[in-house]
């Protein structure tokens, strides 16, 4: 591969191309699309937290004016539970089909019941308020310390954990050493327990997609997704129809984080179209966002490290049971795999615990699982640290992984950054600032695995000499500018002539999920093979123009010339030249890659977080921010800003206010932008970023992913912080005004604040 050093385009902060359609309102998002003749679909949800439905009358529903098909769970394929695991990706299609449309129960407040397709919404909607469910209620459970108990309700009779009925859905371990020997060898040992609610992705743009099926059974869907791949694979496996004869569309997307990786209307608005012989539009509101799709785990954690009086750590524990909502798969790989691996422990045993519960299932959110294991080591490794009277960070760097530390995960590491950034932390402005009364400083480091996967991409030279280029990811993080940048640097052009695509499932080849901060890393190989092999078609048919051999001609500054004056003297033909001649010298120049990429490297990072405290409303305030990551190769350094920036912003809001608050009754009492507290600007500082560029060998530009890393240390650094400015720790989070009151206001902490 070409590994481009003296760069241009690389590493310059060039105009996002798709910044003119969004500020101007011309990006098309998913509930943009309208078609002629098109109706609406609406679904029924589930009032009870768990019931089981011993019938459905749908009758007087079909039989209003306006309604046009009714769909429930008899209508989507059934995959068996007795009948094992059917996966698609990392998703298992028992539970999917289960969720999006309730089969032999219902399992949280909001599970779909039912769905409508009428002329209008309100007709749809009033459709589902006739439809008759006979329901039996059943006892539930929302928490993970009551779902675990041996007398807790079930949710699944199928499901079994040491022989026994249970909501632990399943356990993840991983392990090195001898913990038991390694913690007798420890001078000082802490160990403290943590728990985390349940935060959602907070994107902006609600679920939506518009679906058409024609007489002959193809259909045609336009949805916002984090993979169009995804959304034919998904809903053919729902629906029984031939991902052949489904055409995915992917719509610009108004944030994922993780949570556009299912499906959840497009199954139901298939099958609505299909029966009705209409296209079907459906769009969620924001309360059946909150209440119906997945946000992340709450958690239940125990952390324990013990390390030697000179600092260095012999042994970890660490315990996490993560709620999996209503059906099984929480993301216990991401707390038990990510949360020690910044350091070289010896002795480690790290365990996750996935815990049904009947709240709805969770879907991924950035770095699905790290964040909640990082709150709970690096809170832990900043009380060890403290007890050894050693700086945070200093203590960070003694115990800090580097090229040859094998993770308790699997891989022996190769050179990574993870020592540079500490090492950037600590020579920061920020980490010698002073500070004032009731303010406080933390420290904290993340880790996440990153990933290749499948990618496909196609690049092709128009007539006129410039470049399109075609992908298969939707862009949630500035993939396409990263691509131009890298496509226009390898043919030597300005990145203006270079327009990248996201195609379709019929236009390009199998592309895999947006996530996993594998997009740029994974689509960068394949357009870099791509765009090698039309430089090598261009020098040929220079070659041939010039009548010398291919080897005599090298590819330099958006032209062919030849290699030396021995070659020949010719005049460079430029892309615009040899465009202009294609069609006499061979036809079109284009070329297409599809590969399973390797060879990415994980991320780490290390933040910085001041804040001051209230202590009359009990508000804590992040007052400054600096976020260090090893981003291998900044492509386009405002987009890794943007992404280290973003990930900033989503952890401060789970640290200080985002929950979920349930009722009594077990349903989401805050399912609104304004009940549920996410962040606005007035709430955050100017957010600080030092990108450390350790690059990945493995790639031809270097590349690692950079989206995931952000969220992972934020909690613990806001905790550490607060620590730092009142003296006290909070094990449980959020961290929100009247939880830091309550500490406050406790004698000992309101005479030191004083």
């Amino acid at each position: 591969m070409t590994v481009v050093t003296n760069n241009k385009w690389i590493g310059q902060r060039t105009i996002r191309p798709d910044g003119m359609d969004k500020v101007t309102g011309r990006a098309q998002f998913a509930a943009d699309t309208n078609m002629p003749g098109m109706i609406w679909g609406k679904v029924l949800r589930s009032p009870h937290a768990h019931a089981r439905i011993k019938s459905i009358n749908t009758a007087k529903a079909e039989a209003l004016p306006g309604v046009k098909a009714v769909v429930t769970a008899r209508d989507i394929v059934d995959f068996p539970i007795e009948k094992g695991a059917v996966m698609l990706g990392i998703q298992d299609m028992r539970w999917m089909c289960r969720n999006v449309m309730a089969r032999e129960k219902a399992l949280f407040p909001g599970h779909p019941i039912a769905a409508v397709a009428a002329t209008t919404e309100a007709i749809a909607a009033e459709a589902c308020k006739l439809i008759e469910v006979d329901y039996e209620v059943l006892p539930f459970v929302i928490e993970i310390e009551d779902a675990i108990k041996s007398d807790a309700p079930i949710l699944h009779e199928f499901n079994k954990f040491e022989g026994k009925p249970s909501n632990i859905a399943g356990r993840l371990e991983h392990k090195k050493g001898d913990i038991a020997d390694g913690f007798k060898k420890a001078d000082i040992v802490i160990e403290r327990s943590f728990t985390t609610r349940p935060v959602h992705q907070g994107y902006i743009e609600p679920h939506a997609c518009l679906i058409s099926v024609a007489p002959d059974g193809k259909t045609t869907i336009w949805s916002s997704s984090q993979g169009q791949f995804m959304v034919r694979a998904m809903t053919a496996h729902l629906t029984g129809i031939p991902q052949s004869d489904i055409r995915a569309i992917p719509a610009e997307i108004g944030g994922g984080f993780g949570g556009k990786t299912i499906v959840y209307l497009e199954p139901l608005a298939t099958l609505l179209a299909k029966k009705s012989g209409r296209p079907v539009k459906m769009v969620m509101t924001r309360e059946e966002v909150m209440r119906a799709t997945g946000p992340t785990s709450g958690s239940k954690s125990t952390v324990k490290i013990g390390a030697t009086k000179d600092g260095k750590i012999v042994a970890a524990h660490g315990t996490f049971y993560l709620q999996a909502g209503a059906l099984p798969g929480s993301p216990i790989r991401g707390a038990a795999g990510c949360s020690f691996t910044p350091y070289d422990i010896p002795n480690l045993l790290s365990e996750g615990y996935d815990v049904c519960s009947n709240r709805s299932k969770v879907a991924a959110y950035r770095a699905p699982g790290a964040p909640i294991g990082a709150y709970a080591v690096e809170c832990v490794l900043d009380e060890v640290a403290e007890a050894l009277k050693m700086d945070p960070l200093d203590f960070r760097l003694k115990n800090a992984a580097k090229e040859g530390t094998k993770a308790a995960h699997g891989p022996t590491f190769p050179r990574i950054g993870y020592i540079e950034t500490v090492e950037a932390a600590k020579a920061s402005d920020h980490y010698k600032a002073p500070l004032g009364k009731l303010q406080g400083r933390g420290v904290a480091s993340g880790f996440w695995f990153n990933a290749g996967g499948e990618s496909s991409a196609q690049v092709n030279i128009t007539e006129d000499g410039n470049v399109v280029v075609t992908t298969g990811h939707p862009d949630i993080g500035g993939s396409r500018a990263g691509i131009a940048n890298i496509c226009a640097e390898l043919l030597g052009i300005d990145y203006r002539r270079v327009s990248v695509i996201i195609g379709d499932t019929q236009t390009i080849g199998f592309s895999n999920l947006t996530g996993g901060s594998r997009v740029l890393f994974a689509s960068s190989i394949v357009v870099t093979q791509s765009t090698e092999q039309i430089i090598k078609t261009l020098r040929e048919r220079a070659a041939k123009i010039w009548e010398i051999d291919p080897e005599a001609v090298k590819w330099e500054d958006g032209a062919a010339h030849p290699v030396s004056p021995n070659a020949g003297q010719f005049p460079p033909l430029t892309l615009k030249d040899l465009a202009e001649k294609a069609p006499a010298m061979g036809g079109p120049i284009g070329a297409g890659v599809q590969l399973n990429t390797t060879g990415a490297d994980g991320g780490f990072g290390t933040h910085i977080c001041d804040v001051e405290v209230d202590v009359d409303l009990g508000i804590a305030r992040v007052t400054r921010y600096t976020a260090v990551q090893d981003v291998g190769r900044a492509i386009h350094p405002g987009y890794v800003e943007g992404q280290l920036q973003g990930g900033v912003a989503q952890g401060i809001g789970w640290a200080l206010n985002e929950e979920y608050i349930y009722t009594r009754d077990g349903k989401v009492d805050n399912p609104g932008f304004l009940d549920y507290r996410m962040p606005v600007c007035s709430d955050l500082p100017m957010i600080d970023c030092i990108m450390v560029e350790v690059p990945n060998p493995k790639h031809p530009q270097g590349v690692k992913g950079v989206g995931e890393v952000p969220l992972v240390p934020v909690m613990a650094a806001v905790a550490n912080a607060i620590y730092n400015a009142l003296g006290k720790r909070f094990y449980a989070l959020p961290m929100s005004p009247p939880k830091v009151l309550e500490v406050i206001d406790a004698p000992e902490t309101r005479q030191a604040a004083e």
